[in-house]
């Protein structure tokens, strides 16, 4: 399966959303929703994230921004 870069997917082996942000190797480098530090996901440990997948990570994010829990 090949995923383009700004695709929201999901690591199995977590559970977390990312975007994919590149391809380097064997490797996806994949980055939370509302940025961080990149992570490396094998190509077969990732499926595309669902809508709702996507809008809950996003809305998550937004929550926690709004209580002062991330910048």
């Amino acid at each position: 399966m090949s995923l383009p870069v700004g695709s929201y997917v999901v690591d199995v082996r977590s559970g977390r959303v990312g975007r994919v942000m590149g391809h380097v190797g064997p490797y996806l480098q994949l980055r939370p929703v509302g940025g961080g530090r990149e992570w490396d996901c094998p190509p077969d440990g990732v499926r595309r994230a669902t809508d709702a997948e996507r809008i809950s990570a996003v809305t998550a994010y937004a929550n926690a921004r709004s209580r002062g829990e991330v910048p």
